[in-house]
């Protein structure tokens, strides 16, 4: 079935309704996990808002698509999670995130998910959803899964570390863990991988060119002569790593620039959109690029949109344990792409469906034409890597049939050719009470996002600080993710900085 895209609006008229009947449960995303029984507490029935709604454009005046004009979503797929996680540390240092960098979508994408996985290194799609009590409204929730990989059977890769040694790098927990992850990245890395490490401050410094993991000794001689100095100059940094990966470029390996900094660049080119042109022009040639933001003021803006247009992904971490994480499991597990340019879908029946509103993914949005443009830019996808998009729905009075198809397209890293996955799901698929009969990690996706929206709007579903918290609570026991807890400790976080 060929699917077309629509606009993806900010507002949340639609989402208030999906909180009307009660606290979402747990969910988490990033890698697989066994689902937990959803047996649980009543949710209480959650007061409305009085805060004001944001200001809108025009276009999202009325809060929500109507199918009978907009029958189409359509997205670029984002695996960021560095959304929720400077979010996190911000809520930690008892401070409230600024709302403009809240993005909903990573922070549902932060948490495991359990969906199957593929056979082959394509997508799984998985469709499923649930009514919300009393009202003629449901959730819907998209899943899209790759199939992990073992790290010992990857192709080699080629790594270029740019590390931002400027000034405000040498606040406690900038450089010094830069540092101790890229020593234990070296030593997770197999022998056919390579290496470059490319220093940068007022201007670039290459520190080691392209090295074969072999000669780990002068890799780590290079780590340790990281040393803080100078301004914070990313063009330069930016430019020298690219050019270092181009020039050591191999076709059969993954070649990939990371980036560590705290994106608070002061010289040369600044803004994201400068940068843009060179880094997109790169990322056209097969260099990917992941950002892994560090310290306490981080320069969001700059780092996500920089991964988002270079064919990447943007992380943020900020304690030991977090670092070792990302080096020591994520990284090695997920260096070579299963998918480029994978974009999602999603048709809805207008004679059951009234409208529907996308949570998140603003700034991935495209247009009808572009799902099928294997021109136009998508996401790129790692082995394993899961990706939720949740919408509230409004039904139609007693319709029945299929709610709605989703479809996800992305190209062969290698050969480019295009392939596309189908699910779709019907009215009598959807759980009888999102929090009585749902799924525990769908419930937990809705608390995440009700949480980061009410973050961004003070609109969560219609819920408030105290529900969420209880129902983040009754999760965490639900699921026993330690994620899920710490989320519920986050929201009391939040209630205490309000």
């Amino acid at each position: 079935m060929k699917i077309r895209p629509l606009a993806i609006s900010v507002g949340l008229v639609a989402l208030l309704g999906l909180a009307a009947c009660g606290g979402p449960e747990s969910s988490t995303s990033g890698a697989n996990a066994p689902q937990s029984s959803n047996e649980g507490r009543q949710a209480p029935a959650p007061a409305q808002s009085s805060s004001p709604l944001p200001e809108k454009s025009a276009a999202d005046e009325d809060g929500e698509q109507d199918t009978t004009t907009a029958q189409i979503s359509t997205f670029a797929l984002d695996v960021d999670t560095a959304s929720y996680g400077y979010a996190r540390r911000t809520l930690q240092e008892g401070r409230w995130p600024a709302p403009g960098e809240i993005r909903p979508e990573e922070w549902v994408n932060a948490f495991r998910q359990d969906y199957a996985q593929p056979t082959d290194d394509g997508f799984i799609v998985h469709v499923d959803g649930a009514r919300l009590p009393e009202r003629d409204e449901a959730v819907m929730r998209v899943g899209l899964q790759t199939r992990a990989s073992d790290s010992a059977a990857r192709r080699p890769a080629n790594l270029t570390f740019v590390v931002d040694v400027s000034g405000s790098m040498a606040e406690s927990g900038r450089l010094d863990l830069v540092k101790s992850s890229l020593h234990k990245l070296l030593d997770q890395l197999a022998p056919g991988d390579q290496v470059s490490i490319v220093s940068f401050s007022d201007g670039a410094d290459v520190l080691a060119s392209m090295t074969p993991l072999t000669a780990r000794d002068e890799l780590r001689a290079a780590v340790d002569r990281l040393s803080v100095s100078g301004g914070t100059n990313l063009e330069a940094g930016l430019v020298t790593g690219y050019r270092e990966a181009s020039q050591a470029f191999r076709p059969a390996a993954t070649n990939r620039v990371v980036v560590l900094s705290d994106g608070l660049a002061n010289q040369g080119s600044t803004t994201w959109q400068a940068l843009l042109d060179q880094v997109k022009e790169y990322a056209g040639k097969q260099v990917t690029l992941l950002t892994v933001g560090v310290g306490r003021e981080y320069g969001d803006e700059l780092m996500e949109q920089l991964a988002d247009n270079g064919d990447g992904m943007a992380v943020y971490v900020s304690t030991e344990e977090e670092a070792t994480k990302l080096f020591t499991e994520q990284l090695p597990a997920t260096i070579e792409l299963r998918a480029r340019d994978a974009k999602a879908q999603v048709v809805f029946n207008p004679s059951v469906v009234e409208s529907y509103r996308l949570i998140g993914y603003e700034n991935r949005e495209l247009a009808a034409e572009e799902f099928r443009d294997d021109s136009r830019d998508g996401g790129e996808i790692g082995p394993g890597h899961s990706v939720t998009a949740l919408y509230a729905l409004k039904l139609k009075p007693g319709a029945e049939g299929q709610l709605a198809q989703a479809t996800v397209r992305w190209q062969d890293p290698d050969t480019r050719t295009a392939s596309e996955a189908s699910e779709s799901l019907r009215s009598g698929d959807l759980a009888e009470s999102l929090w009585d009969k749902a799924p525990v990690r769908l419930q937990v996706d809705v608390v995440v996002a009700a949480f980061a929206m009410y973050m961004r709007d003070r609109e969560a579903f219609g819920m408030d600080l105290p529900m969420l918290a209880d129902q983040a609570t009754r999760l965490a026991d639900a699921s026993e993710d330690p994620m899920v807890g710490e989320l519920a400790t986050l929201i009391g976080k939040a209630r205490a900085v309000r």
